[in-house]
Formats: C-alpha cells, structure tokens, sequence
C-alpha cells in the first residue's frame, strides 16, 4: 500500500491514523492504517493531516514529521517505548528524542499519541513517508 504523508489523517475521538480515501457528501472516507477498515468520518468531526501538525519547542514549533524522524533515529528504525508506559518513562523517553520540546505546552498525553502514531508507522512500514518532500506533502492544487 503506497501512502504519502499528505494522506495520513489524525481524527479527534478515534485512535490511531487514518488514510484519506475520498470526500463524502456527508464527511470523509478514511481507511484506518490498524485494520484496514473503511469508515465514513462525520463533516463535523476534528481531522488534522499528520502533516499540518506540529509540537511546541522552546523556539516555536517542529513539524511532527521531524519529531517522528528524530524517534526513528533515536530507534534506527525499530519500535519506540510503548506508549502505555509510566509517565516519567514516556517524558524520558520524549526527552531523549527531541530534548528542545517545551515541557510546559506538550502533554504526556500528547507524547503517548506521537509515539503510538511512530510505533503504528513504523510496524507497517510506513516510515519512509517522512522522507517524502514538502512538494510531495502538499495538497493537490497548491503550489
């Protein structure tokens, strides 16, 4: 399964990503990167494109393709922490990988989900897509 970074879909209330599939009359067809499974996401729902997402840093903000890149490299490639570890393992952790993130503004909660979306990438071997380029990222239609 090809996948670009522009395709990969966080949704608020669900875990895990997802892949845009198509745009419904009434929400978007997504396909989950955990089963396979096709869903109709609601037009009301909160979707972010992977992305368009970002983490605070004492200097402003990282891309999390880059958090998940620095993950990679702190892994060479292999699982992270699991994300069900304690607190003070996961900031550690965190820590490690990207040690410019603003500790105040980035909640364990918020790392338990990037490392969870790293080990789910990275168990299906998607990781390649952080590699693709902004010209290959960007939406259809924008320059």
């Amino acid at each position: 399964m090809e996948v670009k970074l522009k395709e990969l879909l966080a949704i608020s209330g669900y875990s895990g990503l997802f892949r845009f599939i198509s745009q419904g009359r009434q929400g978007v067809i997504v396909e989950s990167l955990t089963d396979g499974k096709r869903s109709l996401i609601p037009a009301t729902a909160k979707v972010s494109a992977v992305a368009d997402i970002a983490v605070f840093t004492q200097s402003g903000e990282m891309p999390l393709k880059d958090v998940l890149k620095k993950i990679e490299t702190l892994e060479n490639g292999g699982q992270a922490i699991s994300p069900k570890s304690a607190e003070k393992e996961i900031r550690s952790y965190f820590e490690k990988a990207v040690p410019e993130f603003d500790k105040e503004r980035v909640y364990t909660s918020d790392i338990k989900k990037i490392i969870g979306w790293y080990n789910l990438l990275q168990s299906k071997g998607l990781l390649e897509v952080l590699n693709q380029t902004d010209e290959e990222v960007k939406p259809e239609g924008e320059k």
